[in-house]
């Protein structure tokens, strides 16, 4: 079973990305972390819990987070997030200016 950093992703403008997957037969408690990196500009980002086959158009209901709003320099961290197997964590940015960190723990389901 990992522990500690899970997944990381520098984000591209305009589009999602898949940061990390629950590997199969496991379960995963998950802390969320996003900063923006600008020293000037608001980013824009939308978090999301997804299932295989909408990691691409996360439905509606899989959103933890849309349009909040990360002051330069300031950071999103959501806590505690237990997710099943095969779940997703899929973030979105407008801009292009933040890192998300997914760290936590993962143990056999």
């Amino acid at each position: 079973m990992a522990s500690g950093l899970l997944g990381q992703a520098a984000l591209v403008g305009a589009t999602t990305t898949t940061v990390y997957t629950v590997p199969a037969s496991t379960l995963g408690v998950l802390n969320i972390n996003i900063v923006n990196r600008d020293t000037v500009n608001t980013a824009s980002v939308r978090v999301a819990l997804t299932t295989a086959t909408s990691t691409d158009d996360p439905r509606d209901v899989e959103y933890i987070e849309y349009g909040a709003e990360i002051p330069a320099k300031g950071v999103l961290e959501r806590t505690g997030i237990a997710l099943d197997a095969t779940k997703n964590v899929v973030v979105y940015d407008a801009q292009g200016t933040c890192s998300v960190s997914v760290y936590g723990l993962e143990q056999s389901a």
